[in-house]
């Protein structure tokens, strides 16, 4: 019998990238498309709360950015109403009418060049946490991706169409990926379209195990050194979104694989 191998982990870690890299590849949509896509994801995993929450990406041009058009619902974004504005949203390109909402996200854009998408949202688990007080607790492998990565801010300051509103969300969120806002709802900022996406259907998740495990118990941490190797693997580049293990929940009805959610 042969001696059994046993490596440092790093080295695993390291084959894992490598490996993906080679053989996962990303679907040639437009980033249009993948917003529409993102916004119908998120409508299946129950996000849509009437024509509240915002998914938004930075354009081409310094201070554009993309945005679905105000009035639609989550489930009816195309990348035909996709909208591009100014940074102080005014309509460049597209037909319809820019959510005014969204000024927030500008602040965020500003202060944060490494944040090229958000994702803000009203789902109904992540809710309940902001409406009695509890900040995100991530204490299971699956949302450990949230390990000292999600912020909260504590008192809402009302409808965020107001410069006031931007500046106080901008800086709660930090140099976090994500932020639970009270009485509100959750906040994603990231460097993809992919990854806010993601992360957007996982905080709903994490918020909705915090609340089963507290109904029948106390959560029970991990080791810190644990948390923090578990959140750097499940933010691996293409480890969420694509390869083999991809959820069915990211197969979109009506959405060709080859061709995302195009206009029609």
């Amino acid at each position: 019998m042969s001696d059994v191998i046993i490596r440092d982990k790093a080295e695993y870690h390291e084959r894992t990238t490598d490996e993906m890299e080679r053989h996962l590849s990303l679907p040639p949509w437009s980033l249009r498309q993948k917003m529409a896509l993102t916004c119908r994801i998120l409508a299946a995993e129950g996000h849509e709360s009437a024509l509240a929450g915002q998914i938004t990406t930075r354009g081409d041009r310094p201070g554009t950015y993309w945005m679905l058009s105000f009035g639609l619902g989550f489930d009816e974004a195309r990348a035909s109403n996709i909208v591009l504005v100014d940074d102080d949203l005014r309509l460049l390109e597209g037909n319809g009418m820019v959510n005014p909402s969204n000024r927030f996200h500008l602040w965020i854009y500003r202060h944060r060049p490494n944040v090229n998408a958000i994702v803000h949202t009203h789902p109904p688990y992540c809710s309940a946490l902001s409406i009695v007080g509890k900040p995100l607790v991530a204490a299971h492998m699956d949302t450990a991706m949230f390990y000292d990565d999600c912020a909260y801010l504590p008192e809402w300051p009302g409808p965020p169409i107001g410069d006031e509103e931007g500046r106080i969300i901008h800086e709660a969120l930090g140099d976090n990926r994500a932020i639970l806002l009270a009485h509100h709802g959750q906040l994603v900022a990231t460097s993809t379209i992919e990854e806010a996406g993601v992360l957007a259907v996982f905080i709903e998740r994490a918020a909705r195990m915090q609340v089963l495990a507290e109904s029948i118990g106390t959560i029970k941490p991990i080791k810190p050194e644990i948390a923090r190797e578990a959140h750097d693997y499940r933010l691996k580049p293409f480890a969420s979104f694509n390869g083999p293990s991809r959820p069915k929940e990211f197969r979109v009805k009506g959405c060709r694989p080859r061709l995302g959610c195009q206009s029609r």
